[in-house]
């Protein structure tokens, strides 16, 4: 009897041009080739004469392996076909465990090899998958570690399919999606997409999908994770979400290998990447992440400066607090910013003040506040308030140690001898520090950032000032610009 072998192909996702010359010589020696009948339009140039080509229907896997080792046994050369790669949820798994010797069931032992008798060679040629043509049409998605899932719950639980979802979120892994929608699983993709989110990935992430990729009716979509629509998608799509570092160029996909990340304009450091992923990991283990952009950035940073997740509970802001600040240094009504303590001023980002032309002041230490401190009675940090008002009056006013300035700031504004753009009060300790995070909530005119309760410090402050600096990182949850 002629030599049994089973050669299982993968032919690729569509077009002749991806198809491997190794597939197509065995494919052109075939004496019987069996698939799904879809795909035999793809290898009909290259069949001989005479070839047989079998079909046994969709979702008839398990027989079309059958009727391979039927035709195998026979002494003819079979080839079983799969699109894209024949060990991508393709029938090369199938095929192998067909021949392998059962698995234990209930405890029995699995039986020895060879019990079946001799099978038929089994060879595999591999074939360029959906997702890496997809991939190639977006651009280069798929530069550093990724992994590819499958929503088909048909063979694997769907509470496994959702713990390998959130494990590819946690992991920054770039993925690619096969059976991402059908008729009756309409739902799968919006709980990936809400499970991404979740974890930290940024609504700006790009997320790119191909339908048919390779054939005559193929169509390339880029958007962003924040933007997809899962009822675009259909079962003829593979779609492919970025990771933290994926961006978009010329309507292309680009996750970067790396290679450049330390040159050029914009380039991200070690640090800010260290930054990048502490933000993550905290807006993971958030009790409500589903906040706001203006209140989820400056809370992101209080937790990552103070490891304290307990500032949930206890950061008050003005509604759209951070974002209206922001705006004032965009319009370029806030230029300065007074701070109570040089350590605060010293927290304050250089390279944001810089990028943005804003200057801090500080006059703890000028010879005039111990001169007003002494003369009227009062802590140096209300005569340090008392200069400001007279010459920065309309400053951002960052407060992190004195109670006694948030308290002096509040009588100014009464007074009608200052109007900041905005205040930052954490003040820290035990001795009147609830009571003027209180008083200065009653500036209702003024949008305002307060550490309520008795925590707060220099730290906090600073921290929050360079929240408000950079906000215009935080819809990609991107820290660290200016480390």
């Amino acid at each position: 009897m002629a030599k049994r072998k089973i050669t299982i192909a993968g032919i690729g996702p569509g077009s002749k041009e991806d198809i491997t010359p190794a597939v197509i010589e065995v494919v052109s020696k075939a004496d019987v080739v069996v698939g799904y009948k879809y795909y035999f339009q793809f290898i009909e140039p290259y069949v001989k004469s005479g070839c047989q080509c079998i079909d046994t229907g969709m979702k008839r896997e398990r027989e079309r392996a059958q009727q391979a080792f039927a035709l195998a046994q026979e002494g003819k050369d079979v080839v079983v076909i799969s699109s894209g790669d024949a060990g991508i949820y393709g029938m090369a798994p199938l095929i192998y465990e067909m021949a392998a010797p059962l698995p234990h069931e209930e405890g029995k032992p699995s039986p020895p090899r060879g019990e079946r008798g001799e099978g038929p060679q089994i060879v595999v040629l591999p074939g360029i998958s959906a997702f890496q043509k997809a991939a190639s049409l977006l651009g280069c998605p798929m530069g550093h570690d990724f992994c590819v899932l499958s929503l088909s719950d048909l063979m694997t639980p769907w509470a496994t399919i959702e713990r390998r979802i959130r494990a590819a979120a946690i992991g920054d892994f770039v993925t690619a999606i096969y059976n991402p929608k059908s008729n009756d699983r309409y739902w799968q993709l919006h709980r990936l997409i809400e499970i991404f989110l979740q974890e930290g990935r940024s609504p700006e992430t790009p997320v790119g999908y191909v339908r048919q990729a390779g054939r005559e009716d193929e169509t390339v979509t880029l958007t962003t994770l924040g933007e997809f629509d899962p009822e675009q998608v259909d079962m003829f799509t593979v779609v492919i979400v970025g990771n933290s570092q994926s961006y978009t160029w010329q309507d292309r996909f680009i996750t970067p290998r790396g290679y450049y990340r330390e040159k050029g304009e914009g380039a991200r450091n070690k640090g800010q990447e260290i930054m990048m992923q502490s933000f993550r990991t905290i807006h993971s283990e958030m009790q409500n992440p589903d906040v706001p952009v203006w209140r989820l950035w400056p809370l992101l940073h209080a937790i990552h400066t103070t490891v304290d997740f307990g500032m949930e509970q206890c950061l008050w802001m003005d509604e759209r607090a951070t974002e209206i600040l922001y705006n004032k240094v965009k319009d370029g009504s806030l230029r300065h910013i007074v701070t109570d303590v040089t350590m605060v001023a010293s927290g304050i980002r250089k390279g944001a003040l810089e990028r943005l032309g804003i200057e801090v002041h500080c006059y703890i230490n000028d010879p005039r506040s111990k001169q007003m401190a002494d003369e009227k009675g009062i802590t140096r940090s209300q005569a340090c308030m008392r200069l400001a008002a007279e010459e920065y009056p309309e400053a951002l006013y960052v407060v992190g140690n004195a109670p006694t300035a948030l308290f002096e700031i509040c009588d100014l504004v009464r007074k009608g001898q200052m109007q900041p753009v905005g205040i930052i009060a954490a003040p820290v300790g035990f001795v009147h520090v609830c009571e003027s995070k209180h008083a200065v909530k009653t500036l209702k005119q003024i949008p305002k950032i307060i550490v309520e309760g008795r925590k707060g410090g220099s730290n906090l402050a600073a921290t929050l000032c360079n929240a408000i600096l950079t906000f215009d990182d935080a819809g990609q949850l991107k820290p660290g610009r200016d480390l």
